[in-house]
């Protein structure tokens, strides 16, 4: 079965569900009841044509689902926080907090998983002459910073229910594009890992750069640095095309060069419970009609990126983690382009088998 195009993200005792524009997000309350908040998000690539281009889009869906991601992630813990319900004017004042935050954690993250690796590798530029050895020395450093990073903040109990919620969204949405009915009992069955998940796309991303960064080979360090700097964006825009790739494919070589995500996953998602795939069904059902999906009713459109990995992000609790489930995007020109190839070809083969008869 096609992938559905929905995404997802686990956010505090909740679900985010992403549908081309609509999101929902289902979060189990206090009182042990289900609320949803429905709404829309328009995204980059819907806005700005630019951002339609292949690379691109995965540099506008990387934002975009940063920002929606911590926008759900400020929604769900309101239900948590006594302070914010007994002051509702304090929520303008809390956006512009989490602004501020998400662009400290970006520089913080190019700090640790980019700037640390390359200052220390600097350090023994003397004993390693190879350009191409200390990049790869690098790279590796920064793909062992980025396990333990993920590693270290299971230990937070906040975040260890965070990757219940995201396993359940896991589970969830492999039922649904499994052809199977969307209850409790079909979702547990299935597996907590998928390929577009965003812990996929964010390992990708490090693997890449070794790749990358190997061909820079300029004298002066600060341009090398800035260099660096200066291609995380193109990094994240090839590793999204490949965990797109990868959610519309069954290649057995794509097939093998997923399993370090999913293997990475295994950190990130916990088994949940039954009380969360009911929060996980409740926000898909609120933004996709499943049955019409798997009947065929309904065609896939254009979607703009919201861990799971898929991409793959931010789906994590009181303390956020970029690791969202990542929609499938089919894209109408694609086909268009498919279509046309294939028509060329057939004329090519009927002209050749043409001149062939003439010449005989």
């Amino acid at each position: 079965m096609k992938p559905s195009g929905i995404g997802g993200q686990a956010v505090i005792e909740g679900v985010m569900m992403k549908n081309k524009s609509e999101y929902a997000i289902a979060i189990r309350k206090p009182d042990k009841t289900i609320e949803i908040k429905k709404d829309v998000y328009v995204g980059l690539g819907e806005r700005i044509g630019l951002f339609k281009l292949p690379i691109l889009r995965g540099v506008a869906s990387f934002f975009d689902s940063l920002s929606l991601g911590m926008n759900s992630l400020s929604y769900s813990a309101s239900f948590y926080d006594e302070e914010e319900a007994k002051n509702p004017g304090k929520e303008k004042k809390e956006n512009i907090i989490m602004g501020i935050t998400m662009a400290i954690s970006i520089v913080i993250a190019v700090a640790l998983f980019v700037l640390l690796p390359f200052y220390f590798m600097e350090m023994f530029k003397k004993q390693i002459t190879s350009n191409i050895a200390r990049s790869v020395i690098e790279g590796i450093i920064r793909l062992m910073l980025f396990v333990i990073y993920v590693k270290a903040i299971t230990m937070m109990n906040d975040i260890k229910r965070v990757y219940m919620y995201h396993g359940a969204e896991h589970k969830v949405i492999n039922c649904v594009e499994q052809g199977m009915e969307l209850t409790v009992e079909n979702a547990r069955k299935q597996t907590k890992e998928h390929k577009r998940c965003g812990t996929s796309f964010l390992l990708y991303v490090v693997i890449l750069s070794i790749i990358f960064f190997a061909f820079i080979n300029v004298e002066q360090m600060w341009f090398r640095m800035l260099l660096r700097i200066l291609l995380v964006p193109v990094v994240a825009g090839v590793a999204y095309e490949f965990i797109r790739l990868a959610g519309r494919t069954d290649n057995i070589v794509i097939n093998i060069l997923s399993v370090p995500g999913l293997w990475l996953q295994r950190l990130t998602t916990t088994e949940p419970d039954d009380d969360m795939l009911e929060v996980a069904i409740a926000s898909v059902e609120a933004v996709f009609d499943w049955k019409a999906y798997q009947s065929g009713d309904i065609r896939m459109n254009p979607n703009t990126l919201v861990e799971e990995e898929d991409n793959e992000m931010p789906e994590e609790g009181a303390q956020t983690s970029p690791f969202e489930e990542l929609p499938f995007v089919e894209e109408e020109e694609d086909d268009e382009i498919l279509k046309a190839l294939d028509r060329f070809f057939v004329m090519d083969d009927k002209d050749g088998e043409k001149r062939n008869d003439e010449g005989k």
